[in-house]
Order: C-alpha cells, then structure tokens, then sequence
C-alpha cells in the first residue's frame, strides 16, 4: 500500500530552488492542484527575491463544517505555532483563495538541518491548516483534556462540499468517513476494498492499530447529524484512535493519515481499477492471437482440402487434344 506524503513537491521544489538561486533567478508566479481541490499560487519577485508569496485555496467547505472566516478552526494558531517568525500571514488573502502566507527565507536558521525542516514544514502547509482542528482533538486526548464537544459530532471538511466527523470523548476519538465516489465502478470496487481493509486490521500484526469498522448505515455516534451529510453510497468507515496512537512524534503521522483517508481509497481504487483494465487488455490480446492462428490453421486445411484437381478426360477430348 502507498501513503501519501504531507509536503507538496510542487511547493518543496520551488523553495530549494529559491534558496539555491537567489542572486541569478528570475520572477516566478505559477500556480497547481493538488488532490482533493487544494491549489497553490506561489509568487516571486525580483525586486525582492528573498520574499516568497504563497496563497492557498481550500476544498469548499459544506454546511455541516465548523470553520472561522473560511478556514478551519485553530489554523491561525497552528501556522504561527509551525513556522514562528518565518511566515507572516496576510490579511486579506488574494482573491479566490482562503489564506495568504509572506515567507521571509533571510529569516531562516543557519543550519542547513533545522533549515531544510522548516522548507519541508513550509511546503506541509495543507497538512498544518486542514489538519488543525483534528490536532487540536488529538493533542487533548494524549494530555487526557476533555473539551465541550465530548460525545457530540463535529464535521470537518476534508474534500469539496464533503465532510468527516469526529467524536472525541475522555478514552478515545472517533472519527467516521462517509464514503462516496461518483462511478459506479468505483463503488463497487471501493466497498470490496474496505470490507478487506476491516479483515486486514483483524490480523496479528496489527493488534496495535487503530480500530477499524465499516458498515452500510451510519453508526449511532452520528445521530443527531445532517441528513445532507450522512449520505453515502460506499458505507460508513470508523476509526477509533486511542491516547497510545498520538504519542510523541505518532500525533503528526496520525493527523494526516486520517485527514487524507478518503484519498488513499480513492487512489488505490484507481490503481485496481487500471490493474483490471491491463489484465483485461492482455486476455483480450492473447485470445486474438489464439483465433488468429486458428483462422491461419483452418486456412492451411482449406488449401489441402481444395488443392488440384483432376479431370477425367473422354477418348473424344482426347483426339481433340491431338
């Protein structure tokens, strides 16, 4: 299985390249998608090559999603925590995007370590905004922090107009997926995905991870939630997290695994999708070339069949022939 990794490449690549041409670069203003509808708009200037402009748009939020001026709850406190002096966030945010970040690099440590850190930090930017408010539930289940919200859903966003929910309580977490894809190919292949995927956690080697369920309904922990947003054509999928599954540096890993879980089915769902389709090409293949040898074959037999033939001839044919 493959996991996704936090830091944008798009957005690591151009931050090397910055620190590595500073004198001799050239303006940059590009702009990229990421899944699940993130997009990145990262400007330079020349004039001042040591000041990056990068501004960040969201996946639309629904309803049902708790956010503050269009970003999540504790994003602003999170980005300050994650980068301190080096990121300045802009008020406004460019147009047509949630959030717009000045990145200093002259104020970035000496140490090429603790500098290369805070560029692959940096270029995490998704996984620090969108991953805060479920941080936040984490970091209070490991300090053993019971909120207002306990017991009660909340709804994060996590792709366009769709949400996840998390319940925390005083022992645990739990975090709920309702899954929906758009083809029908996809849904049947993603339901028989994530039936294995429970079967899977059952077996000896995984004792320590998370609890993982799935079922067709939504779970009672969702009572009381939106109609709108418990609509689901591939069932519901459960996470119960434990104090032991955000320890220490487990708490980052954590975040984003399951901020990005829809993702991962999503992927490789495709991957079998494309798996089935070449085996199915290859079969295809593979039967023409066996009729077309019958069809060479029968050919063959043909030819023998109704090769030359002889005539009888008659005495008076034979004269005339003379």
């Amino acid at each position: 299985m493959i996991l996704l990794q936090s830091p944008s490449r798009f957005l690591l690549q151009i931050l090397n390249d910055r620190l590595l041409s500073q004198d001799k670069g050239v303006d940059i203003d590009c702009q990229t998608v990421e899944f699940d509808d993130v997009r990145y708009h990262i400007q330079v200037s020349m004039r001042n090559p040591k000041v990056l402009v990068l501004s960040v748009a969201l996946p639309l939020p629904p309803q049902e999603a708790v956010s503050f001026d269009g970003l999540p709850f504790g994003a602003i406190e999170a980005i300050k925590a994650a980068y301190g002096p080096v990121v300045q966030i802009l008020d406004p945010p460019k147009d047509g995007f949630d959030l717009t970040l000045k990145i200093n690099l002259a104020k970035l440590p000496s140490e090429e370590e603790q500098k290369n850190a805070i560029l692959v930090h940096i270029a995490s930017i998704r996984e620090v905004v969108l991953g805060a408010p479920l941080k936040v539930f984490l970091k209070n289940l490991s300090m053993k922090i019971v909120g207002p919200e306990a017991g009660q859903p909340v709804a994060l966003v996590h792709r366009p107009n769709e949400s996840f929910f998390v319940i925390p309580q005083a022992d645990r977490v739990i975090v709920i997926y309702p899954m929906r894809f758009q083809d029908s190919i996809d849904i049947v292949l993603a339901t028989s995905f994530l039936q294995e995927f429970v079967e899977a956690r059952r077996t000896a080697a995984l004792n320590n991870a998370p609890t993982c369920m799935w079922s067709q309904s939504p779970p009672p922990e969702l009572k009381g939630a939106p109609g709108s947003a418990l609509s689901a054509n591939a069932g519901f999928v459960t996470f119960v997290v434990n104090p032991r599954h955000v320890e220490g540096k487990k708490l980052d890993r954590t975040v984003w695994n399951l901020l990005t879980f829809h993702a991962y089915v999503s992927y490789h769902v495709k991957c079998s999708e494309g798996f089935m389709h070449t085996r199915m090409r290859r079969r295809v293949d593979t039967l023409i070339q066996a009729l077309d040898r019958a069809k060479s074959d029968a050919e063959k037999l043909q030819k023998l069949v109704t090769g030359p033939s002889f005539k009888k001839m008659s005495m008076k044919d034979e004269r005339e022939r003379r």
